[in-house]
């Protein structure tokens, strides 16, 4: 018998939390998110809870990497083989997966293994696939992710990054698409991941227990119904998970067509530059999640709102800081600090009068300069 999950709708308070995980999954490319915190604050509820909530998705029935049928570019070596041989690809539909990875998991348990043997004896190549085939387009849980092999980290990050994940043994070679939105979570009390590998996780949240006693009962009764009655519950709170799961289904077909303006670059590239953020990942993961934002409240131009909201994720694991305590104070620093930059912006381009949208081609953007 399935157990039964609690609603992501129904978790109380934790908006950064939740909202992390929104963006990520309207745009899984932004790069995922790791949530930090002490125990018992719904970091694994909240992951769980997620892949309950996401849209069905419409795979290649024949594949076990997952394929989208709607997107042959993207196929693995194996659906590859079948379309060049002219046999059909049959869709179906099935549910967002979470995938756990322990963390004693090694590299050849993530990536998958090669059969050299049978490729060297039959001549056959055999790819037994790993946790990366099995979370393809779904969610990619890693609890206590401090502790776990920064090798294996880097090969997560690097496959969350790329979208595929290539193995390579003796000359033999395998790729399927790897596109899942990586989870990670961790107490900072029992180590913290290297400044490198912190970079590499898209946004990053710092959760603590809720201090208002309205809060903290309901979520007393919340669980305690739960527990009581798990279906039930669920049934309560399904309108809301409904209409949740179809908001983000229907940001994901609009996200890539969200506009953004030089202004909006600007504002972005120059809140970094001021901050002192080293490289340039955090700029694009702000413009990403910006756009996200924009999407799932079903608009299709980004505001400084959405700037601001996607910087309050993206920034402060980046920021060269002690105690993340003072990170509290820094992110209520946002709002003027883009307020400020928007205006100096517009200061010195006056003589535009008109802002080119990114994304528009030549054409258009030659008839705007005439009119």
């Amino acid at each position: 018998m399935r157990q039964a999950v609690y609603p992501f709708s129904a978790i109380v308070g934790q908006e950064r939390m939740k909202r992390a995980l929104i963006l990520n999954a309207v745009n899984p490319s932004i790069g995922g998110v790791l949530i930090r915190g002490e125990r018992g604050t719904a970091k694994s509820t909240a992951a769980r809870a997620l892949a309950a909530l996401l849209p069905e998705i419409e795979v290649v029935s024949e594949c076990r990497f997952g394929c989208d049928p709607n997107q042959p570019e993207q196929f693995c070596d194996e659906c590859r083989e079948r379309q060049a041989r002219g046999e059909s690809v049959t869709p179906r539909r099935r549910r967002t997966r979470l995938v756990d990875l322990p963390v004693s998991a090694t590299e050849d348990r993530v990536v998958g293994t090669l059969d050299i043997e049978k490729a060297i004896q039959k001549g056959e190549r055999q790819f037994d696939p790993g946790v990366l085939a099995a979370a393809n387009r779904g969610i990619l849980y890693v609890d206590e992710v401090n502790l776990l092999d920064d090798h294996v980290v880097d090969l997560l990050l690097d496959s969350a990054a790329m979208g595929i994940n290539f193995v390579e043994r003796e000359g033999i070679s395998f790729q399927h698409p790897a596109r899942f939105i990586l989870v990670g979570t961790m107490n900072p009390e029992e180590g913290e991941l290297r400044p490198q590998l912190l970079d590499r996780f898209a946004l990053s949240v710092d959760v603590r227990g809720l201090n208002d006693a309205g809060e903290r009962m309901a979520i007393l009764e919340r669980h305690i119904a739960f527990d009581a009655d798990p279906e039930n519950f669920r049934r309560e709170w399904a309108p809301r998970e409904q209409e949740l799961s179809a908001q983000i289904e229907t940001a994901r077909h609009i996200v890539d067509h969200v506009e953004y303006t030089r202004r909006d670059l600007y504002m972005i590239a120059t809140l970094t530059a001021s901050l002192g953020v080293d490289g340039h990942r955090a700029d694009l993961v702000i413009l990403k999640a910006a756009r996200a934002h924009a999407a799932f409240e079903g608009r299709k131009t980004i505001t400084e709102r959405d700037i601001l909201l996607a910087a309050e994720l993206a920034l402060p694991h980046r920021m060269k800081r002690g105690p993340f305590s003072e990170a509290t104070l820094y992110e209520g620093e946002l709002s003027e600090r883009l307020s400020q930059l928007g205006e100096e912006f517009q200061d010195g381009n006056e003589q535009t009068q008109t802002e080119v949208r990114i994304g528009e081609n030549a054409a258009d953007q030659e008839k705007k300069a005439r009119r």
